[in-house]
């Protein structure tokens, strides 16, 4: 099962401030799950999980927005944080006196609660963001780099338009079309719905 917590908060990048509502996957069962991002406010991902174990927080990537509850959320749930170490100069920003307990690595497998989830680094938003391949279920949760409506924002600090199209292209569109994709704001989408869209920026950009 998968089960969707909504927080809302500021992302700041830059000097910026941008009010946003993350969305916070629960992938699992009745017994376990394993939570994708720490967004803003620890206590309705707690409600959420209720009661059940937590085998891991895992950290889409390492912008404000998706990783400030991150310590709370360790604590109150007693589960480590897993982040890929090339954002870890964003989540020093946000937590200089803690560290992630681990760090997620292209083509590792993440378990719990019955499911499991290759983990695929898809840099460009950032450069450690990941996506989470659930192939049995058909779904994978791709926090920040695909939305509804295209790729994720770059223009900002350590984002890269090319590279996030590359990363799109090459890693997310080459899943079956039918895949459903669990986003890091808004709504849910597919693989299909995006392809145009992403392939057509980057024959913009001249990078097919």
């Amino acid at each position: 099962m998968i089960e969707l917590v909504t927080t809302d908060g500021v992302f700041e990048l830059d000097g910026g401030q941008w009010q946003v509502t993350n969305n916070i996957w629960l992938v699992g069962n009745d017994r376990e799950v394993l939570i994708f991002d720490a967004a803003h406010d620890p206590e309705p991902i707690v409600a959420g999980v209720a009661g059940r174990k937590v085998s891991a927080i895992v950290c889409t990537h390492g912008h404000n927005d998706h990783i400030n509850a991150a310590v709370a959320l360790r604590d109150a749930v007693d589960a480590p944080v897993l982040l890929h170490p090339a954002d870890r100069m964003l989540w020093d920003v946000v937590h200089p006196d803690d560290s992630p307990d681990s760090d997620l690595e292209s083509g590792a497998v993440l378990s719990g609660g019955g499911h499991e989830l290759g983990v695929i680094h898809t840099p460009g938003h950032s450069p450690g963001c990941c996506c989470f391949y659930d192939s049995a279920d058909g779904r994978v949760l791709s926090g920040d780099t695909l939305f509804c409506g295209g790729p994720g924002a770059t223009g900002r600090s350590y984002s890269d338009e090319p590279t996030i199209l590359a990363s799109i292209r090459d890693r997310l569109l080459v899943l079956p079309p039918e895949t459903v994709v669990h986003t890091g704001h808004g709504d849910t989408t597919t693989i299909a719905a995006e392809t145009e869209r992403v392939m057509d920026r980057a024959a913009e950009l001249g990078l097919n």
